[in-house]
């Protein structure tokens, strides 16, 4: 296997058995993203392509105003959770979630009005995917990766505690070299990525905020939903050992049983075909 194959197949299979715990603890994009990218596509009614679609929580923000909107998902179990999810809300019969790639869609040139990633291009080979985005962007088109920071802010005590849980998580699993062929591209470079792979007339980024709430359990399982974790707990290593533990303690000293307000910050990296 080669080792971009290699890359892919690991990237994919690290979402593998915990789709239900993502789609319960992970935040719902907000939607002014909708109003925003509507807004530069200049289609009211735009069709849409959610590439790493996931559990579907960023496909489904679409409901209101696209003609449709086409989930792409390499992980059968998030597809499974994602048409789970489909199947639960009544205003979804404009989404459809389809297994794919984002250097592969199978979707046909200039189908798309937007195209956007959700927490989801740090794992996509970035020149084919810049290359499969236009193939299917019409002209005028708008693509769109957007991310938030980890964590929320909502307290400094608990937002200390999940920090370093991840951390101690991030290192044991380089230690006990778990994911070698894993590989992620730095959030950081999207937008020189973007702008240098020549594929769009005008880019620029946006940031944003949304506001969600939770206490103690949600922190700790946004932690359980994050993929070094998820890996650790696959292969047998107990909650004390990775943090999770001390993370529960420290969450639930700090918050009691409270449930407060979450404020996300979010970057949107936008090109417009």
């Amino acid at each position: 296997m080669s080792a971009d194959r290699a890359h892919v197949a690991a990237n994919t299979d690290r979402f593998s058995g915990f789709a239900e715990l993502y789609d319960r603890y992970r935040p719902r994009p907000p939607e002014v993203i909708v109003d925003l990218l509507t807004q530069l596509a200049a289609k009211p009614r735009p069709v849409v392509v959610d590439l790493g679609s996931g559990s579907g929580l960023s496909t489904l923000i679409w409901t209101r105003c696209a003609s449709e909107a086409v989930g792409v998902e390499p992980n059968a179990d998030m597809r499974a959770q994602a048409d789970e999810r489909r199947v639960a809300d009544s205003g979804a019969g404009t989404v459809r979630f389809i297994e794919g790639l984002s250097t592969a869609t199978g979707l046909p040139d200039r189908y798309a009005d937007i195209v956007t990633c959700s927490q989801s291009l740090h794992w996509m080979e970035p020149n084919a995917t810049f290359a499969e985005v236009a193939r299917i962007l019409r002209d005028n088109g708008v693509f769109a990766a957007y991310d938030c920071d980890w964590p929320p802010t909502l307290n400094a005590e608990a937002e200390q505690a999940y920090n370093a849980c991840r951390a101690k998580a991030e290192a044991l699993e380089r230690s006990r070299r778990l994911a070698p062929e894993v590989h992620q591209w730095n959030k950081g470079g999207h937008l020189e990525r973007i702008r240098q792979s020549g594929r769009f007339r005008y880019v620029k980024e946006v940031v944003l905020h949304h506001v969600e709430s939770g206490g103690a359990e949600r922190l700790v399982g946004l932690a359980l939903s994050q993929g070094e974790i998820a890996t650790l707990l696959k292969h047998g290593i107990g909650e004390d050992e990775i943090g999770i533990t001390a993370l529960r303690e420290a969450a639930r000293h700090a918050l009691g049983d409270a449930v407060v307000p979450w404020f996300w910050s979010y970057r949107l990296r936008i090109g417009v075909k």
